[in-house]
């Protein structure tokens, strides 16, 4: 089994870059964005399609869901920082926007 690598420096750096939206914490800890929508049902429509991504690619998210609003924070928990397992996932979850 390999080990999974945390991003380095200058990944972090293009990650912010590729997806602008995203707060990256400046150690690369985590990501995390909110994403609003008009009611209830849209935000849990975009919860559904988030879940079955993060099944495809067996990485799931801390998020939490109120009303219109949902926050999505990643990270990589076998080695608690940001890995391309992240960014994947991300870059996967914008294409659903």
């Amino acid at each position: 089994m390999h080990a999974i690598k945390p991003l380095s420096i200058d990944e972090l750096q293009a990650l912010s870059q590729a997806l602008p939206l995203w707060h990256i914490e400046p150690s690369g800890a985590w990501m995390q964005r909110d994403f609003v929508f008009n009611d209830f049902i849209q935000a849990f429509g975009f919860m559904t399609q988030v879940a079955m991504l993060a099944q495809v690619q067996d990485h799931h998210p801390n998020w939490s869901n109120v009303y219109s609003t949902v926050s999505i924070k990643l990270f990589t928990h076998d080695c608690q920082r940001l890995t391309l397992r992240d960014r994947q996932l991300a870059l996967a979850i914008e294409q659903l926007r």
